[in-house]
């Protein structure tokens, strides 16, 4: 029988660094939101980015001008599964699809994972990724 782990209420900064209107302080994003912004931000983050942790993130700039197929879906697939299993104890049951659209260089990402411990649902996060000519 697997272990379910519990989670807790989450609770991160955010990152406009927009004062709070009456205490002043650093606005905070709360559970799923602050998930959310935390995968977002893994993702987006190339590999020697981040100060003393050269391996976090994705890196998926680096395939950027590489030929829009299904060969390079399969390793930006296999980035991004392992930069969330990594860096996001938080999620689970992660899924990325990752759909190639030659004509146009473009490549659509669908990340597809669930919150641990929580009753939200399934979360998706899509973008494009496209060479600018």
């Amino acid at each position: 029988m697997a272990v379910q782990r519990i989670s807790r209420s989450f609770k991160d900064i955010s990152l406009a660094f927009t004062p709070h209107p009456v205490t002043g302080d650093i606005g905070v994003i709360k559970n799923e939101r602050a998930i959310n912004r935390s995968v977002r931000n893994i993702i987006e983050t190339n590999l020697g980015e981040k100060p003393f942790d050269p391996d976090f993130g994705a890196d998926i700039r680096s395939q950027l001008f590489e030929l829009c197929d299904y060969g390079t879906a399969s390793i930006l697939e296999d980035q991004i599964l392992t930069a969330l299993q990594n860096h996001e104890p938080r999620i689970d049951d992660i899924t990325a699809r990752v759909e190639p659209f030659p004509d146009t260089h473009t490549l659509e990402v669908t990340i597809t994972y669930d919150i641990i411990g929580q009753e939200f649902p399934s979360q998706t996060y899509t973008f494009i990724i496209e060479a600018t000519r």
